[in-house]
């Protein structure tokens, strides 16, 4: 499902516990409830529900080029309240509230902390954001409309995401239809006006104001293959290299062989630059992916990544301005902004669970798409666990060796507890 109801929003409580939203979110959503006479619709509100969130997270960087090491110590409290459905119709607020904890000797990347700039990047400013505050539509069948600020999730997140990792997350303000009505197809066409992102309302960076179209397709073929296309249009008017058109095709299923599963995914896309774009370009993004189920515990993949640049001339390179990036490329998040001549990114990974314990890592060899740079390697480790389906603890590992400027040598680590219900 493209539009995800519940991505990254925790179990709620229904019935009476609806009474501590309407306590939290102010008098003129409870006199809604409240209103005598409204039938059904008071019903809707009362029926609601609610979700509390807790995500608390420290992350260490230690990066050669800076004189300081970065420790980040955050908080994040989320509440939401969702309406249950009148006539087809409901609606969701969320708000989230981010605290530094006992230190904050990091640089959180807003631009609002001159005095923390010897200090290496952590994305986590601290303050409030409503996150989330969106009405959806779904009397017609087969059909899902929703207009307001919301998260819009497609395929892996490499081009489309809410950057869930880091505690303010990205989201979209705009008009979004889900359709699913002919056959084995659904099709969402997304119109955004401004992006959310995760430095904050308050930072000149937070917000960037546009004309953002998303159109996106998933088809069901035999034997359980998917084929998606899409186009994105991002006319960007506050960072002009953002305003791109991409165009791309990705196949995914599962392949049988010699008694062995793999999944398999292949991509394509292409990407030139449109409205106030200062470069004219066009650049081409692979991806292919092949992971061999071992066991019900056991899974070791192999990916090749490319995004396309050029080395002689600046701005060419393939962009990803509404990716959640923290997801490829490796943790240790050296490539947020893709290098002029381009990178390739062939990498091996592992997960394994065991007594409730899940291990993933990963090994990630990078190098230059035109010219014979090597930008460097890098080692992913992570062990999480899951308590009772409300509690969660997380930790992790980067260690990024570089080798050809203009990149530096970093290591990162993470310890995060979270809390849902």
């Amino acid at each position: 499902m493209c539009i995800d109801r519940a991505e990254g929003i925790p179990p709620r409580c229904k019935g009476l516990h609806a009474a501590l939203c309407l306590f939290l979110l102010g008098p003129g959503t409870g006199s809604i409830a409240a209103e005598p006479g409204s039938g059904s619709f008071a019903e809707a509100v009362a029926d609601g529900e609610v979700g509390i969130a807790f995500r608390y997270r420290f992350e260490h960087v230690d990066q050669d080029n800076f004189d300081e090491d970065a420790n980040a110590s955050t908080a994040r409290l989320r509440l939401n309240y969702e309406t249950a459905s009148y006539k087809g119709w409901s609606s969701l607020v969320e708000f989230d509230y981010v605290t530094d904890v006992l230190m904050d000797d990091f640089n959180p990347g807003d631009g609002l902390n001159p005095d923390r700039t010897d200090f290496p990047v952590v994305a986590d400013p601290s303050g409030p954001d409503l996150n989330q505050f969106f009405v959806d539509y779904n009397g017609v069948d087969e059909a899902l409309f929703r207009i307001g600020r919301q998260r819009i999730v497609l395929d892996n997140q490499r081009f489309v995401g809410g950057v869930g990792w880091r505690q303010n997350e990205q989201t979209f303000d705009g008009a979004s239809l889900r359709y699913s009505g002919w056959g084995n197809t659904e099709l969402q066409y997304s119109y955004v006006s401004q992006v959310n992102r995760i430095f904050g309302e308050k930072s000149a960076a937070g917000q960037h104001n546009g004309n953002i179209h998303l159109l996106h397709a998933n088809a069901l073929l035999p034997a359980g293959w998917t084929l998606t296309g899409y186009g994105y249009v991002i006319d960007n008017d506050d960072v002009a290299t953002f305003s791109t058109a991409t165009f791309g095709v990705r196949g995914s299923g599962k392949l049988m062989l010699g008694g062995q599963t793999f999944d398999l995914v292949g991509e394509y896309a292409t990407q030139s630059d449109t409205a106030s774009a200062p470069v004219s370009y066009r650049a081409d993004y692979w991806r292919l992916d092949a992971t061999w189920i071992a066991s019900e515990t056991l899974t070791l993949g192999v990916t090749y990544e490319r995004l396309g640049g050029d080395d002689s001339a600046p701005g060419k390179a393939f962009r990803t301005p509404l990716a959640t990036l923290h997801a490829f490329q490796g943790w240790a998040d050296q490539f947020l902004v893709t290098p002029d001549a381009g990178i390739r990114d062939l990498f091996f990974s592992l997960t394994w669970v065991r007594a409730g314990w899940t291990l993933q890592t990963a090994w990630h060899q990078f190098s230059a798409d035109a010219g014979s740079r090597d930008w460097g390697q890098e080692l992913d480790v992570s062990l999480a666990r899951s308590f009772n389906d409300y509690y969660g603890v997380l930790m992790k590992a980067a260690a990024f060796d570089a080798d050809d400027a203009p990149y530096a040598n970093v290591t990162k680590f993470w310890l995060m507890f979270t809390a849902n219900y």
